[in-house]
């Protein structure tokens, strides 16, 4: 059960940024409506994968999924916009995922 709960963070995480991404390339870049289309799609994809979590309890699979999205969002920058972390972002991420594994997994 915890292998398909982190795989369904996992998948919340890319659609989630990725659809965050492409409207983003949509309103800063000037990519087009089709972007903005196919953020607000796989933005709408986030929203089904969170729900498919085995835990009942949607603030706790949110709250969790906020230390998934920290630490997707920093790996997001480095692979598709240049961001390089510093050590701050690095420890940041670290503890944000102890907290995930403390709500989720600890019991």
């Amino acid at each position: 059960m915890t292998a398909r709960s982190v795989g369904l963070f996992i998948s919340a995480a890319i659609a989630e940024i990725g659809g965050a991404y492409l409207m983003w390339q949509a309103i800063k870049d000037d990519r087009g409506v089709l972007f903005a289309l196919a953020g607000a799609l796989a933005l709408a994809g986030y929203g089904a994968i969170a729900a498919l979590q085995p835990d009942a309890h949607f603030g706790r699979v949110l709250a969790a999924y906020g230390g998934v999205f920290i630490v997707g969002s920093l790996l997001w920058g480095m692979a598709f916009d240049g961001f390089h972390p510093d050590r701050y972002d690095i420890a940041g991420a670290l503890i944000c995922l102890i907290g995930v594994g403390v709500i989720m997994y600890a019991r």
